[in-house]
């Protein structure tokens, strides 16, 4: 049975867990979920054109509100027309809030009810940013999916400081729904995000609180900062439960090849991660048989494709040993050719799941993901 909403609509269930096949519906496209959403933060997924995305047929991407509202400025973007224009990309865009970035820098800001005041991390300048300013920013930069301006507590922290950063949180989503509201919100949504550290009974409560709020789909926000694995399943498995089946869930910060396989398991529709990219600069590559830490020395004489199944622009041309030797050399090619194969790979990987999911084979096709990709050339 098909289950939808006006932006949303599930065609497809695994029978023997959570996973879920849906579309997504967009100002700029449909979403096939489960979807993974490469990193753009600065309006560029680092080392990739836009041509590249739309070769790899990637639907969403994301771009960061802190770093494209301090550089270059939200009036440059709205002068080339906005995000979409800006950097040549017909696709969908979510945005983030900002509150990420702004609670990673303890040092350099300050909080309070009304938002945070902090020093920007490229010359120092005094900025403030409320729940309605990173509202409006996101409007203005035109995207597609707006996300709540929250406060993202660190881990670890105690119980008292996950319930006060919950209910700051509550409260701005109040003060982003109603600045979305007077908005320019046509085909566009905007995501509350739940919070509650890894504390079971304050991520229901954050999670019950939102629902009230109705907003058209819901992310688990605070996870994959350095809790262990176990704890994290744990709060996506509650959540899960108790978001509801109509609305897309997305679990942000998450994106290695195995958690998105036990996510999607759990009933999680959306994902982005900056790993693909990252774990590509540094020499490391996601392949059907494991990661591939390509700088060792064993891949110096190594004169396979990086990854048999793989037909990417670096797979399909060149050699292990080449791309050690671009590496080695320091050559800027490197970067680019990894992080291009990672995001190939995962891209690959979310079309693989969806399938699976249609065909009824989502746990046999787990199963023997599982069985070939282990960590090879540590």
């Amino acid at each position: 049975m098909k289950t939808q909403t006006r932006h949303f609509e599930i065609v497809a269930r695994c029978p023997e867990t959570k996973a879920r096949v849906g579309r997504l519906k967009t100002g700029h496209g449909v979403i096939d979920t489960p979807v993974f959403a490469p990193v753009g933060t600065q309006g560029s997924v680092k080392t990739l054109l836009s041509q590249d995305l739309e070769k790899l047929q990637i639907q969403l991407i994301l771009g960061n509100t802190y770093h494209l509202y301090l550089r270059p400025g939200v009036n440059v973007i709205q002068k080339a027309g906005g995000l979409h224009k800006f950097m040549s990309w017909e696709g969908a865009i979510l945005t983030d809030s900002g509150g990420y970035q702004v609670f990673s820098m303890e040092q350099l800001r300050r909080i309070s009810d009304e938002g945070v005041e902090f020093r920007s991390h490229i010359d120092g300048s005094l900025h403030f940013l409320s729940p309605e300013k990173a509202t409006e920013i996101q409007l203005a930069l035109g995207s597609d999916i707006l996300m709540c301006f929250d406060e993202c507590p660190p881990f670890p922290c105690d119980e008292e400081r996950a319930k006060k950063a919950l209910e700051t949180t509550h409260q701005w989503a109040k003060r982003c729904q109603a600045a979305f509201l007077k908005g320019e919100k046509e085909n566009r949504l905007l995501y509350g995000i739940t919070q509650g550290s890894i504390y079971p009974a304050l991520r229901r409560e954050s999670t019950l609180q939102l629902l009230e709020l109705d907003f058209p789909g819901y992310a688990l926000g605070g996870l994959s900062l350095g809790e262990p694995h176990a704890a994290t399943l744990d709060m996506v498995a509650l959540s899960t439960e108790l978001l509801p089946e109509e609305k897309p869930r997305y679990l942000m910060g998450v994106g290695t090849p195995e958690d998105l396989w036990e996510a999607v398991e759990m009933g999680i529709d959306q994902f982005d991660c900056v790993l693909p990219t990252r774990n590509g600069r540094n020499g490391q590559l996601f392949t059907s048989v494991g990661k591939l830490n390509l700088k060792n020395a064993p891949f110096r004489e190594d004169f396979r494709p990086p990854d048999p199944g793989c037909d990417c622009d670096l797979c399909s041309r060149y050699s292990r040993a080449y791309l050690h030797h671009l590496f080695r050399a320091g050559e800027l090619s490197a970067l680019r050719l990894a992080s291009l194969h990672n995001v190939a790979f995962l891209i690959k990987l979310m079309r693989k799941i969806r399938l699976s999911i249609k065909d009824g084979t989502f746990l046999k096709e787990k199963k023997k993901f599982f069985e070939s990709y282990r960590s090879q050339g540590e």
